[in-house]
């Protein structure tokens, strides 16, 4: 069986085996205690996520960007595949305006055709550059916000009436970049319009005709993906089944990778495997036995509530950095430029080969496996962990998103955590991050329940559990927080250990090729991609 990778083993409050509470159902309620992360080493660690005293522009911008998303995600759900586009094209933007003011960064579409005069290089024309290009790329993307965005930018002095592109004002070269990373944008494969030959005609539908390899219903084919029923996040009646999301992303044009499927991955165990099995009640077993702790972790990896997706996560933690190490504007444009680029490039790869092995989730293969039968399992909100059929095992996750609704293989957390961590200690020269994250245990899957009722065991309350669901996360290296990111998915029940082990090879692989592609960008020797 694949193992725990160690780093994260030091966080975790216990190794998952497989006990022999599996299918008799025990009757203890053993929570596992919660290491001391606020004492020791980490009390001094500074708190993820905090606001900033003197964030630099583009940090401030940074937090505009993933409000525009969280404000999307609050209306249509988590869609993650598309929130790494949204980030990556305003921090580009954010990116190649700074770059006309810098000697010898080019920009990603114009190279250094636009680099301004030493006398025009000013922090205030910088900034004001950043801000309409920014500004512009908000626009595009998130037109049902449009009254908002005009708002921001009357705040930060801006009129969005001036749309010259004269290169000698920031107003014109935010105005320039902005347009021509949309105009290269608008035909990149992500079908943004809807109009892209094979879409239906609605933003980001897929252009590849991709249909399920069973319709939904019982299990037939457990190798293969098949759509889940999600209870209607606003309380309706009824159940609906989320189609496939972006089949077509391994389609959109890169950032720094050569094409989407240069990293091959050897694919997941098969149905009918020793090792399928082993895993999948690795995945059962976690689903019974989860500590406070561990719904904690669950929790904080899915980043909710206000949802950004592993991008906009990732670039949550280079924040924590930037506060750490006291970046200044130059720092933070080529950081989040970073980052962005490679959790929107691992998406793309990670999406080539989900969708070329279009393999199935947990919830169908504990089906699958222990048709007829029992296992102890997550009983509800409230519920505890009880012996349930087969056939109501539930991951750790609301009914109104059970499951990521598309193939498991490789973990798209799994994939875009391995690549934004390794970006991350490549762009500082170390694995050290060193943070705490504070968390409160089931906030989005079982609100309102005490730490009791979360840890009952065949419908009796717990007894040796804290009375608070609060927990403190030890964040001691971003390779850990990475691991912690691809084991959350497990102990979630969304994904097999074959899925995250491989997910953050993938990702820590590719962001070992495209680092340099990147740095090149800043260090003036890169050119521009078609």
């Amino acid at each position: 069986m694949r193992q725990i990778r160690p780093l994260f083993a030091a966080i975790l409050s216990a190794a998952v085996t497989i006990s022999p509470c599996l299918f008799t159902g025990c009757t203890g309620s053993p929570d596992p205690d919660q290491p001391p992360d606020g004492s020791g080493e980490t009390a001094d660690w500074p708190v993820h996520a905090r606001p900033h005293t003197a964030p630099s522009a583009a940090y401030r911008w940074l937090d505009i960007i993933l409000e525009a998303s969280a404000r999307r995600v609050d209306r249509v759900g988590a869609k993650p595949t598309i929130i790494s586009r949204e980030m990556v094209i305003p921090c580009t933007a954010m990116f190649d305006a700074w770059a006309c003011y810098d000697e010898k960064a080019v920009g990603t579409r114009f190279g250094g055709k636009l680099r301004r005069p030493t006398a025009e290089r000013t922090d205030a024309n910088r900034e004001k550059a950043i801000a309409v290009a920014i500004v512009r790329c908000l626009e595009n993307l998130f037109p049902e916000d449009l009254d908002w965005v005009r708002e921001v930018a009357r705040k930060n002095g801006l009129n969005l009436d001036d749309r010259s592109t004269d290169p000698s004002t920031p107003v014109g070269v935010g105005n320039a970049v902005a347009g021509a990373i949309l105009d290269y944008r608008r035909t990149d494969g992500a079908n943004q319009s809807g109009n892209d030959p094979g879409g239906n005609g609605t933003p980001y539908s897929d252009t590849t005709g991709y249909k399920p390899a069973r319709a939904p219903g019982e299990v037939q084919d457990p190798d293969r993906w098949m759509p889940i029923s999600f209870a209607h996040p606003d309380g309706r009646p009824g159940r609906f089944f989320p189609p496939a999301l972006t089949p077509h992303w391994k389609n959109v044009k890169t950032v720094g990778l050569d094409s989407s499927d240069q990293f091959k991955l050897p694919g997941p165990p098969r149905a009918d495997s020793p090792q399928m099995k082993k895993e999948v009640d690795e995945c059962i077993e976690a689903n019974a036995t989860l500590s406070i702790r561990q719904k904690a972790i669950v929790e904080f990896m899915r980043d909710g509530p206000r949802s950004t997706g592993q991008s906009g996560h990732w670039l949550r933690f280079a924040q924590d950095v930037s506060r750490r190490d006291r970046h200044n504007l130059e720092q933070d444009v080529k950081l989040f430029f970073a980052v962005s680029a490679v959790a929107f490039d691992a998406f793309i790869a990670c999406w080539e080969e989900k969708y070329r092995f279009d393999s199935s989730r947990p919830y169908w293969y504990v089906r699958w496996f222990y048709a007829g039968k029992t296992v102890k399992g997550y009983a509800g909100p409230c519920q505890g962990f009880k012996t349930i059929p087969a056939e109501e095992w539930h991951p750790y996750s609301p009914d109104s998103f059970v499951t990521p609704p598309f193939p498991g293989y490789p973990s798209g957390h799994a994939t875009v955590s391995g690549a934004s961590a390794k970006i991350l200690e490549l762009f500082t020269g170390s694995d050290d991050f060193k943070f705490v994250a504070k968390k409160v245990a089931g906030e989005l899957t079982e609100t309102g329940c005490t730490t009791f009722e979360m840890q009952a065991v065949e419908g009796v309350p717990a007894k040796d559990v804290a009375p608070t669901a609060e927990v403190e996360l030890a964040l001691p290296t971003f390779s850990a927080v990475a691991e912690m990111a691809a084991e959350s998915r497990m102990l979630g029940g969304y994904h097999i250990r074959a899925d995250n082990e491989d997910g953050l090879k993938l990702g820590r692989d590719l962001a070992r090729f495209v680092w340099p592609r990147y740095r090149a960008y800043w260090e003036g020797t890169a050119t521009v991609k078609d």
